[in-house]
């Protein structure tokens, strides 16, 4: 089974991320949502990240002093193309001829919709 990134949205902001432009693009931190699912069907579950700058993250420890990297991409100034292609990149390594074994793999760095679901 083929997997692959069906769409990429962000949970905070109302435009699109691919026409957005952060005001400090060198501190910048935003929570996306990626739908993936398999290739050539219809279908697909959430899997949400932070995206990130390091200079956010170190004010953010300022303040916290303790954070959790899980589900997070850091990237060194805000690049819809770039977070894009590492996401993609990301999605085809994780591949499987199951899905719920390709989504297990894809839940190690991010958020799975049904990452705790006890049926």
């Amino acid at each position: 089974m083929n997997i692959e990134l069906k769409s990429l949205r962000s949970l905070e902001l109302e435009d699109s991320l691919i026409n957005y432009w952060p005001t400090d693009p060198v501190n910048f931190s935003c929570w996306v949502r990626v739908m993936i699912g398999p290739k050539d069907q219809d279908g697909a579950e959430a899997f949400d990240m932070l995206v990130c700058t390091p200079v956010w993250l170190q004010q953010e420890l300022a303040s916290n002093k303790v954070l959790s990297g899980k589900g997070m991409i850091i990237i060194e100034v805000y690049d819809y193309d770039e977070i894009l292609s590492y996401l993609e990149k990301k999605i085809i390594a994780c591949d499987d001829r199951d899905w719920s074994k390709a989504a297990i793999k894809l839940s190690r760095f991010s958020f799975w919709e049904y990452e705790d679901y006890q049926p």
